[in-house]
């Protein structure tokens, strides 16, 4: 079982509950968790539960962890494969053994990185919220969409009066602009394993300030009013 946690793309965050039910069916099946905890600082109403607080199932369950959500270094691959399972470790370091181009600068600065002041997490946080907040508000605003509220991380998914978010967004991107401006989207197709799903809803990043998400949510409001195949 695979889990991100919070979640990309929707922000959603487990809770307690949620990862004691995924350890039921760990040992009922003998069956492996991989927990993706990169967002695991941002979370917002609720903490978040790590996979690693989980008892009984020590040896099935595997932490991904990385340098590149936590500090904005988007593309840096420094990470950590965590695991108590002596097996797993000994295999991952086979192919550890071998790096054909180690990131020599992103080392640099990922340990630079983790000596940033003890209250760094708490300001990134609260800036993150203050995103949150507004994306979601003038999305909810917005005739015929809904966007539920994201746990944590930093992304939101908003479903649409569209009938094919993948055109939507290409569209939105090569010819449209309010402003002289446009924004980019992401199409939730991606994120789906079933085919069909994902036509109505769009990801969101609310990685920019909040006068550029203002400005990102006129233009998307102002694009949802003259796109052709809108649907209520």
């Amino acid at each position: 079982i695979v889990i991100c946690n919070p979640n990309n793309p929707t922000g959603y965050n487990y809770s307690e509950n949620e990862m004691q039910e995924l350890k039921e069916i760990i040992l009922k099946h003998n069956l492996y968790l991989f927990a993706d905890e990169a967002y695991r600082e941002f979370t917002y109403e609720s903490k978040q539960y790590s996979a690693m607080h989980l008892t009984g199932v020590e040896n099935n369950v595997v932490l991904m962890d990385t340098i590149s959500k936590r500090y904005s270094a988007c593309g840096a691959r420094i990470g950590a494969f965590v695991t108590k399972n002596k097996q797993l470790i000994d295999a991952t370091m086979k192919f550890a053994q071998m790096r054909l181009c180690s990131p020599y600068l992103e080392q640099l600065a990922g340990e630079a990185a983790i000596d940033l002041p003890p209250d760094y997490f708490d300001i990134t946080k609260a800036e993150y919220k203050k995103r949150r907040d507004l994306i979601v508000k003038r999305l909810n605003a917005m005739d015929d969409v809904y966007c539920p509220n994201p746990g944590g991380a930093f992304y939101a998914m908003a479903k649409l009066p569209i009938d094919d978010s993948d055109a939507f967004c290409q569209g939105f991107l090569e010819s449209f602009e309010y402003n002289n401006q446009t924004v980019m989207l992401a199409p939730a197709t991606g994120f789906y394993g079933t085919k069909g799903l994902g036509l109505q809803e769009v990801r969101l990043a609310y990685v920019l300030n909040t006068d550029d998400i203002n400005k990102a949510m006129d233009c998307l409001e102002q694009a949802l009013k003259i796109y052709p195949n809108r649907k209520v």
